[in-house]
């Protein structure tokens, strides 16, 4: 992504990361992912330790550009000198996980109609449709307790993700986290799509769940479908032409 207008004591590499997050929040809008003023998309700010960038709290999603981001550490203050505030629960939930877990570099959470819808019910996602396939045995589920703003949540949230990087927030919505955000998005509208169907197919009739052994084979060839440079980058790549074709303000 070319620079627009970095700051002069700003590093390349966090103006980089400032554009692609940026860019991420408008996708997310087109898509019709965001909730009002609410919600967050997290990435780590490359070579410092501890710093992450943050949606500014009050604004929409179709407002996030890559300068208004709030760069903050994992004890919550802010580091850009960000005239705007922080959701405390979007703080709470993400710096627990960027504080706690290294591969962690990109976290998404959203409260979309289909996710939260999933995330209601008893038997969370269950393994029905193509996407839905291949997250079987990869995706961890925490009880709904209140918005997240009580750090000793955390223990909990760290607890019951183990070693998976996918979780259903009973009652809640949907938590992704990646080593990248283009494979953090790629996962998403996986999980979107998922739940979507699950949804659709639910009203449809009785849906027909995939026997095991398929779903053994489908997960380990689903990257022989993906082009080799990098697990979502193609996906997210599009994505950018597509918004930079209405509104190429997140650039600066």
């Amino acid at each position: 992504m070319a620079s627009a207008a970095r700051q002069p004591d700003m590093s390349p590499a966090e103006w980089e990361a400032r554009q692609q997050l940026a860019a991420c929040y408008r996708i997310f809008d087109h898509f019709g992912w965001s909730e009002l003023i609410y919600n967050h998309i997290t990435l780590r700010v490359p070579d410092e330790e501890n710093a992450f960038l943050i949606n500014p709290f009050g604004l929409l999603y179709s407002e996030v550009t890559a300068s208004n981001l709030v760069k903050i550490d994992i004890d919550g203050h802010v580091l850009d000198g960000s005239p705007y505030p922080v959701n405390r629960a979007g703080f709470t939930q993400h710096s627990v996980f960027h504080r706690h877990l290294a591969d962690a570099h990109c976290i998404i959470h959203t409260h979309t109609t289909a996710g939260m819808a999933v995330s209601a019910t008893q038997e969370g996602l269950r393994p029905i449709n193509f996407y839905a396939a291949a997250f079987a045995g990869r995706i961890a589920y925490h009880d709904f307790e209140g918005v997240t703003i009580r750090p000793e949540e955390g223990e909990r949230l760290i607890a019951n993700l183990g070693e998976r990087r996918i979780m259903m927030l009973r009652n809640h919505g949907t938590l992704v986290m990646a080593k990248s955000l283009p494979e953090a998005f790629l996962m998403q509208w996986m999980l979107q799509r998922a739940c979507e169907i699950q949804v659709a197919a639910c009203a449809a009739g009785t849906p027909v769940e995939i026997p095991a052994d398929v779903i053994a084979v489908h997960q380990r060839d689903l990257a022989g479908v993906q082009l080799p440079v990098g697990v979502g980058v193609p996906d997210f790549q599009a994505m950018v032409r597509l918004i930079d074709r209405t509104d190429r303000s997140w650039r600066d």
